[in-house]
């Protein structure tokens, strides 16, 4: 099992992805440019919106159709074989006829690639267009449910035993390890900061034992959902992960509120139109946002000789950080030990 969830402690840059070397990159995997390569935002890899000169076929096709996203993976975080695990999950839900956006071949039939100097990997996907919502309607909602649901069903098919698995360790501790080890906590919140935690993780281990895991998006929030006249579909599988399937559904809904558990609600109600949901497990929801707490600072602590780190993220490593940090694992660990429902 792999038991870190970012891959190497000290991964490599980007520097030399310039405009020139992304376009060769696409030119030596057996594709033409037309020159034009305009990046896009995204902290964890680099990605860039390039044209490709279709030649004669490219009057045939609409211009939407002329660009491709090539998207290059952060050297060091996942291996060669975490990658095609990720493809091929993709690979799985298109052949499902589920709607996601999944690379595309190669010339040579591959859908990853690699410069030699830098070992930086790269895939090829569709641009698509699409619009993320703000709110979701009821209707809306239920049909997430149900996407979700297709979506889970082709996880449960295979395994994926290079992925990480998402579990107290991995999340947690591995986590919690690393920010300590490195000094990243400033003492006074250091003690307070580790036995928020270790209740924490008292209390959610028994609960990992009961639920079965599988294939899942991992990072499943509303930026990850974009919607067209066709309906809803995901993107950036990146984060997919060996976890429970209330994992793809908390980060939809915006608290605890009102509101929230309404639009929990409707989205297991669409989800169970297609299979079987495991409603024990929506007592893992407050630990997993709690690891979700410790496993963001330590993204941030393990990308920060990244220069693009402490430009993003000015406020990390403050007192005020770490103080906020600390009371909301304090708050997460009252709610947890009280049993809050859902």
């Amino acid at each position: 099992m792999v038991s870190a969830a970012w891959g190497e402690d000290d991964t490599r840059f980007f520097f030399s992805l310039t405009p020139e070397r992304v376009l060769e990159s696409v030119e030596h995997s057996g594709l033409h440019c037309t020159g034009r390569c305009q990046a896009l935002n995204s902290f964890e890899n680099r990605v860039y919106d390039v044209e490709l000169d279709l030649g004669d076929e490219k009057n045939a096709e609409s211009k939407t159709s002329a660009h491709r996203i090539i998207k290059f993976y952060r050297p060091g975080r996942w291996t060669l074989e975490q990658i095609l695990e990720e493809h091929e999950f993709l690979q799985d839900l298109i052949q499902a006829e589920i709607p996601v956006v999944a690379p595309i071949a190669f010339p040579d039939g591959r859908t990853l690639h690699e410069i030699e100097e830098g070992k930086i990997k790269y895939a090829l996907f569709p641009r698509v267009g699409g619009r993320a919502p703000e709110e979701l309607t009821d209707d809306q909602l239920r049909w997430v449910g149900r996407l979700l649901g297709r979506i889970h069903q082709v996880g449960k098919s295979k395994d994926a035993p290079h992925r990480v698995e998402l579990n107290t360790e991995t999340y947690g501790r591995a986590n919690l390890e690393f920010l300590l080890r490195g000094n990243w906590i400033p003492l006074e919140f250091q003690e307070r900061y580790r036995i928020s935690l270790e209740g924490i993780f008292a209390y959610s281990d028994p609960l990992f034992q009961e639920i079965s895991l599988h294939r899942i998006h991992g990072d499943c929030h509303l930026g990850n959902l974009l919607w067209n006249q066709m309906g809803p579909f995901f993107l950036d599988f990146d984060d997919m992960l060996r976890g429970p399937a209330i994992q793809d559904f908390w980060l939809l809904i915006s608290g605890r509120d009102q509101y929230s558990r309404r639009a929990l609600a409707l989205l297991i109600e669409g989800y169970e139109e297609i299979g079987f949901f495991e409603r024990k497990s929506l007592k893992l929801i407050e630990p997993l946002r709690a690891l979700r707490f410790v496993h963001y600072s330590a993204w941030i602590a393990r990308r920060w000789k990244d220069p693009a780190f402490p430009l993003a993220f000015p406020q990390f490593g403050s007192h005020r950080y770490w103080s906020d940090a600390t009371s909301d694992l304090e708050e997460q660990r009252r709610l947890i030990e009280g049993e809050f429902q859902w």
